[in-house]
């Protein structure tokens, strides 16, 4: 196995496009077959079927438009049926030059669905070849359903080659069409076909029905097939098809197979192919998923960054990706330090103790803490975490109702003692204002700042789990105070900002000038 050559043949643009709710328009099959081609190298594409439509026939004189200019013509294959010269002339009239004809592969097929006998197909099937022959199309053979046929009818299987073996068949493509294949069916199946035919060339075409798609590619490689057939993000009928990335990243690591494709273009195709369908990459699928280079528990990045202990050789580098370290609950100072290094910026200990704390005490409220959101979290607690704690709140609850007036109550410590306070106001954080206000005028018999300004900010940008920044400007015995929140909830960012404000002020009566 090692150092074999294994072709790729990818079928997004066909097959993929047969994905429930998925249709590709014309210049969007042309973007994504020049990614394959031009950027990642796959050998082949197939690219439409024939006769579908006029939509599809314009798509695909646009991708063969540019594959003759980029020298890439012969990599570009569309699927044709038994069915005569219409097939071959809709091809030639697409400025496509390769036919990949469907056959049927199973007794079953054959006889129900054409309602033809094994020797009539044969002959319709000769006579599409001599006329792609006669029109210089190259021909490569679909036996649609050739894993049942292989269970049920092997005969009719051997009788369909044993016919076709003397043409200019180029490849024989095994389809297990409906999924129902496993490995080591699969494994007899195809040394079956090998050891009776060591001179063909058989490429395999996985369905995922069963989960099985990657394990089955890899046993079509060990027992012979010289041609894989994938789309990206394993696009295609029902469950789909076998993953591109998936299958170049177990044929490289786990059996040393050689291909021709740029890894580190693989997750840009993704990209491209999860825009264009609507069908979001599900974040742990391998190579590709939002999640998958991301270490969440802080011992992985201890040990990553002792020695690289939680890596293996799918590096996120191989594909256009890099390693990250997720912030939250489950996060160490190794995951801290890890993205404050990517950032450029450099805690004392205990400066990184207190992020860490504040991380922890964050991610009990969302699901992830980015990196995007670090700088704001240092800066949240280093300005506005070095005070003196005079004033804490202890507790409170906003309470909202149509038609109702939001309802804060609290319960604030000042100096050591405790005062509870109810208010109504315009909104929550109006509530909530009231009520300090009223313990500091009517129990403290202090002035209480005025707020000239309030804005509110998602630090990281507009995602919908993201942080909310709220800056509240104060106007305080002729000077200015701004203080600010961050938090997962926009009122209580508010909160934090105004018990900050408090703290700050609280100096100020407590001096012999006051």
């Amino acid at each position: 196995m090692e150092g074999r050559w294994i072709e790729i043949m990818d079928t997004t643009l066909r097959d993929g496009e047969q994905t429930s709710g998925v249709s590709f328009m014309p210049h969007e099959k042309l973007v994504i077959a020049r990614a394959l081609l031009q950027h990642v190298n796959v050998d082949r594409i197939e690219v439409a079927s024939a006769r579908v439509s006029d939509g599809e026939l314009e798509a695909v004189k646009n991708i063969t438009r540019w594959a003759s200019l980029a020298g890439r013509l012969d990599s570009v294959e569309v699927l044709g049926f038994v069915d005569g010269t219409a097939s071959v002339d809709w091809i030639l009239k697409a400025g496509c030059r390769h036919l990949n004809l469907l056959c049927k592969g199973s007794l079953r097929h054959c006889t129900e669905q054409l309602r033809r006998s094994p020797e009539q197909h044969i002959e319709d099937i000769l006579e599409v070849i001599r006329y792609a022959d006669s029109q210089g199309v190259g021909v490569n053979v679909y036996l649609e359903d050739w894993s049942n046929g292989m269970k049920d009818s092997p005969e009719y299987v051997f009788q369909i080659v044993d016919a076709l073996r003397q043409t200019s068949v180029q490849r024989y493509m095994l389809p297990d069409t409906l999924g129902i294949l496993n490995p080591l069916d699969l494994i007899r199946f195809v040394r079956r076909m090998v050891k009776r035919y060591p001179t063909l060339r058989f490429d395999f075409h996985a369905h995922n029905d069963y989960d099985l798609a990657i394990s089955n590619v890899l046993a079509a490689v060990l027992s012979g097939c010289q041609g894989i057939h994938t789309s990206v993000n394993g696009l295609g009928e029902r469950a789909g098809n076998a993953p591109l990335a998936s299958v170049q990243a177990i044929l490289k690591d786990q059996f040393q197979a050689e291909t021709h494709i740029n890894e580190d273009r693989l997750n840009e195709v993704s990209r491209l192919v999860e825009s264009y369908s609507g069908i979001a990459i599900p974040p742990n699928q391998p190579i590709t998923g939002d999640n998958v280079f991301t270490q969440v528990a802080g011992v992985h990045a201890d040990g990553d960054n002792k020695a690289g202990l939680y890596q293996n050789a799918l590096l996120p580098e191989r594909f256009g990706r890099k390693r990250a370290y997720a912030l939250g609950k489950n996060s160490g100072r190794a995951n801290i330090l890890r993205n404050l290094e990517e950032l450029g910026l450099e805690l004392t200990p205990e400066q990184t103790r207190r992020v860490t704390e504040r991380i922890i005490e964050l991610g009990d409220k969302k699901e992830v803490v980015t990196q995007e959101d670090l700088p704001y979290i240092v800066s949240d607690v280093l300005k506005h975490g070095t005070q003196e704690e005079h004033v804490r709140l202890l507790s409170y609850v906003v309470t909202t109702a149509y038609g109702l007036k939001p309802l804060a109550s609290i319960r604030l410590e000042v100096n050591g003692h405790t005062y509870e306070e109810s208010a109504q106001g315009d909104g929550q954080y109006d509530a909530f204002v009231r009520a300090i206000r009223h313990i500091y005028r009517e129990k403290l018999g202090r002035q209480f700042p005025w707020l000239t300004n309030y804005s509110v900010s998602i630090p990281p940008g507009g995602r919908t789990d993201a942080f909310v920044q709220t800056v509240i400007t104060w106007s305080w015995d002729e000077r200015t105070i701004r203080t600010r929140g961050l938090d997962a909830d926009q009122t209580e960012a508010a909160i934090k900002a105004t018990i900050k404000m408090l703290n700050l002020i609280e100096p100020d009566f407590t001096t012999p000038d006051n």
